[in-house]
């Protein structure tokens, strides 16, 4: 009975909503309620436009809170993983909290460009070749972090570039989703579509790019390359 009368609570519960930009499975159930399917489903990572923050490392801090709202997280594990997001945000703050010129990078062998501009440690992990061990030697006081922290930033910090441009493209695409696509676009001869999607943009003729869109197989990274060439056709035709 107790069991039962758990059941009935769950289910008399709000719904929860996980977007694109939190979870592998917002992008999988906006692609098959949004877009449809006439093939069995694949779950490609570059259906995600956020792919690079949907990390198996982060995977906690995306999701837990949703847990935690539930009411499926148990009171320990919730501390634990309060504890563990203090610790994170201590440890990125210390990062991004000093510049380093680069003359004293260079001291604790850190190469980067003597273009006089000051880098901090958050910046300095992006770097070809540095860990997080090589920035300890300007500040000791970061080797009193776990390895758990220190991974994880160290991974947010070699990404953080690209994230942003995620982001950009996204809000690019929604920005421009009634960009017109001439009905005689070659999307044939556009390089880094597969030959699938090419036949089915050149059999639909969507009108704009929202259409392109809704194709089933369509990918963000697809949009941008659409977008890409109407761009540089329109460059052309003004020029």
């Amino acid at each position: 009975v107790a069991g039962l009368n758990a059941a009935l609570k769950a289910f008399q519960r709000p719904p929860i909503h996980f977007s694109r930009a939190e979870s592998y499975i917002g992008v999988l159930v906006d692609d098959l309620t949004g877009r449809g399917v006439v093939e069995p489903y694949r779950m490609f990572t570059s259906r995600a436009e956020f792919r690079l923050s949907l990390r198996a490392d982060n995977a906690d801090q995306r999701l837990t809170p949703a847990g935690i709202k539930l009411g499926c997280v148990s009171r320990e594990r919730e501390e634990e993983f309060e504890k563990k997001c203090v610790k994170l945000e201590k440890l990125n703050r210390k990062l991004k909290s000093k510049t380093f010129t680069p003359k004293e990078l260079q001291k604790a062998n850190i190469e980067v460009s003597e273009d006089g501009s000051r880098r901090t440690l958050f910046q300095v992990l992006a770097y070809p070749g540095v860990d997080y061990k090589d920035i300890c030697q300007l500040d000791k006081t970061l080797e009193k972090f776990d390895s758990e922290i220190s991974t994880q930033i160290s991974r947010e910090a070699l990404y953080a570039n690209y994230i942003d441009r995620q982001k950009r493209d996204a809000e690019s695409i929604k920005k421009d989703e009634h960009h017109v696509i001439p009905e005689d676009f070659d999307y044939i001869s556009l390089e880094g579509l597969s030959n699938e999607l090419r036949e089915k943009l050149k059999r639909a003729k969507p009108s704009n790019l929202s259409q392109a869109l809704r194709i089933d197989g369509m990918t963000p990274a697809a949009a941008i390359i659409i977008l890409g060439s109407l761009s540089q056709m329109k460059r052309a035709k003004s020029a």
